[in-house]
């Protein structure tokens, strides 16, 4: 669900990056006074999880569509909706600006669907009621994974409707993403329980709140589950990457359904020919392999789809990417730790 600047008007583009610039600035202050030092590396680790979960789209059967784990749901259980906030903008941007995942001017846009809707409304107010004394988990993370992920993907259409730049009608297009999202928050919920459930067998009271941990009465370790957390981490981005499913993901199979095409034509000049430029400076890896060389010879024929797709530069981008997350969240996790001694 990573929205592309060609879906968005500059205006709605500017007014949604400050909105999450706002939710990251008010989410850091309340962090602050819960900051350690065990906190940030689970940040870091989770963050990277979550890239690399990301780079996996499974098959929506019967649909020609495809989804990944949004992972905002796994972060708010296990750090809470402060922490998974940060979290999930610190990888959004990592995605946009080192591999052209989601525009940037879009990125404010793809901070607030996919960190917002999640952490500050389906999280308090569906999934703790539900879970509430450990009871209900797999209920609540399954309906707040779904809610979270609804309400996203009514946020794009809103987005794209009120930017008027697409031809993409409102009515058509919500009909469209609202089911296929549907399907996606199903699987999400199921991933989820099912990843919060193997994090409590190896620390039992990782559920009750991560900001427990200062109590030394605490059960289990945080360093298995920080271990646990970068094994898989590198395991799925490096290798098991190579197994996604090349379907068009949630957004694009509607906006294909709608439009004929996954991808709309993004305009030219302006503020949106600078921002692709610099986004072009910057991308390392695009969509998560090794730059193409364009050569003047004719096109050759599209070479056929194989699977599993065992391309080397997937699994830098899967190493690269998981590492670059953990260096931004845990430089970030000390900024506001120092900003806390600063003003205690």
């Amino acid at each position: 669900m990573h929205m592309a600047d060609a879906l968005i008007s500059p205006e709605v583009g500017i007014s949604f990056w400050a909105l999450s610039v706002g939710g990251i600035a008010y989410s850091a202050k309340k962090l602050k006074d819960n900051m350690d030092d065990k906190l940030i590396p689970l940040m870091g680790v989770l963050g990277a999880f979550v890239f690399a979960a990301q780079m996996i789209n499974f098959t929506i059967p019967g649909t020609g569509s495809s989804g990944h784990l949004g992972g905002s749901m796994l972060l708010s259980i296990l750090l809470g909706p402060y922490a998974a906030f940060v979290v999930m903008a610190s990888i959004l941007t990592i995605q946009a600006l080192f591999f052209a995942d989601g525009g940037l001017l879009a990125l404010g846009c793809n901070i607030w669907n996919l960190g917002f809707y999640t952490s500050f409304i389906a999280y308090p107010l569906i999934y703790k009621p539900l879970a509430k004394n450990g009871k209900n988990t797999f209920l609540a993370t399954l309906l707040s994974s779904i809610i979270g992920l609804q309400l996203g993907a009514f946020s794009v259409v809103l987005q794209t409707y009120f930017s008027g730049i697409s031809e993409l009608p409102f009515k058509a297009f919500v009909m469209l993403m609202q089911p296929i999202h549907l399907a996606i928050g199903i699987v999400e919920g199921i991933v989820t329980t099912a990843i919060i459930r193997f994090a409590a067998s190896v620390k039992p009271d990782i559920l009750e709140g991560v900001y427990n941990l200062n109590n030394q009465n605490t059960t289990g370790s945080m360093k298995k589950v920080i271990l646990m957390f970068l094994i898989l981490t590198f395991v799925v981005g490096g290798f098991l990457s190579w197994f996604a499913s090349s379907n068009p993901d949630g957004l694009e199979w509607s906006i294909e359904k709608v439009y004929g095409k996954p991808e709309l034509p993004e305009k030219e000049g302006g503020i949106l020919t600078k921002i692709k430029e610099i986004q072009e400076k910057f991308a390392i890896l695009p969509d998560y392999t090794f730059k193409k060389v364009e050569t003047k010879e004719t096109p050759a024929q599209k070479e056929e789809e194989k699977y599993p797709n065992i391309d080397v530069g997937t699994t830098v981008s899967g190493v690269v990417g998981s590492i670059m997350v953990i260096l931004l969240l845990m430089g970030t996790g000390f900024l506001i730790k120092a900003f806390k001694k600063r003003t205690v």
